[in-house]
C-alpha cells in the first residue's frame, strides 16, 4: 500500500493505475514507474490529431537579461491553460529553448534544402576520410540524425532529467491533462546574436 502511494505521489497516475503497474512490475518502484510512462505515452498518441486553439504564451529571460524566449504552448481548453501545473511546464520548456537554442520545432519543420545540404556536408566529409560510399551514407544518415538531435526542441535532451526527450515529456503532460498540447512557436533571444 505504501509503494502504490508514493508511485502515484512519483506520477500523477491513478490509485489502480498504480496498482496494476507495482503488480506487473513485482514490486519494482523502477520498473512501475517505466510502465505507466509507457502506457501514458500509448494514450498520448491518440490525443494528437485533436485540434489545440487554447493554451498560453510564456516568457523567460535568463540571469543577466543576456537570453529571452517567447513561447506560445497550446491545448484544448483554457480549463488546462489555467491549470498551474501546465504553466510550469510551460516555463520549462521556455528554459529548454534558452538552454538548449532550438532552430526548429520539430524535424518536419526544417526546410528540405537545409536537410540535403547537411546530409551533403557530412557525406562528403566521410567520402574525404576514404569511405566507401555505402559507409559514408551510413555515417552521415547518423551524423544528421545527432543534427535533428542538437536542432530540434521535441528532439532534444530534456534538460530537467538529461535522459528523456522534449517530446517523452509532452506526451507526459498530454496524458496527464487528456488534451493535446502543442508548441506552437516560439522566439530566442541573445544578446549580440542573429
Amino acid at each position: 500500500m505504501e509503494k502504490v502511494k508514493e508511485l502515484k505521489e512519483m506520477t500523477g497516475a491513478g490509485f489502480s493505475e498504480c496498482r496494476k503497474a507495482l503488480v506487473e512490475a513485482n514490486g519494482d518502484l523502477e520498473k512501475a514507474v517505466e510502465i505507466l510512462k509507457k502506457k501514458g505515452i500509448a494514450r498520448a498518441e491518440k490525443r494528437l490529431s485533436r485540434e489545440a486553439k487554447e493554451g498560453i504564451v510564456d516568457a523567460y529571460i535568463h540571469i543577466g537579461g543576456r537570453i529571452g524566449v517567447l513561447v506560445e504552448v497550446n491545448c484544448e481548453t483554457d480549463f488546462v491553460a489555467r491549470n498551474e501545473e501546465f504553466k510550469r511546464f510551460v516555463h520549462e520548456i521556455a528554459m529548454q529553448i534558452a538552454a538548449m537554442a532550438p532552430r526548429w520545432i520539430k524535424r518536419e519543420d526544417v526546410p528540405e534544402e537545409i536537410v540535403k545540404k547537411e546530409f551533403q556536408i557530412y557525406f562528403e566529409q566521410s567520402k574525404a576520410e576514404g569511405k566507401p560510399d555505402h559507409i559514408a551514407e551510413k555515417i552521415a544518415k547518423g551524423k544528421l540524425e545527432k543534427f535533428f538531435e542538437e536542432n530540434c526542441l521535441y528532439e532534444q535532451i530534456w534538460v530537467r532529467d538529461g535522459k528523456s526527450k522534449v517530446e517523452e515529456q509532452i506526451k507526459l503532460m498530454i496524458s496527464k491533462f487528456g488534451e493535446n498540447i502543442v508548441v506552437r512557436r516560439f522566439a530566442r533571444f541573445e544578446v549580440g546574436r542573429e
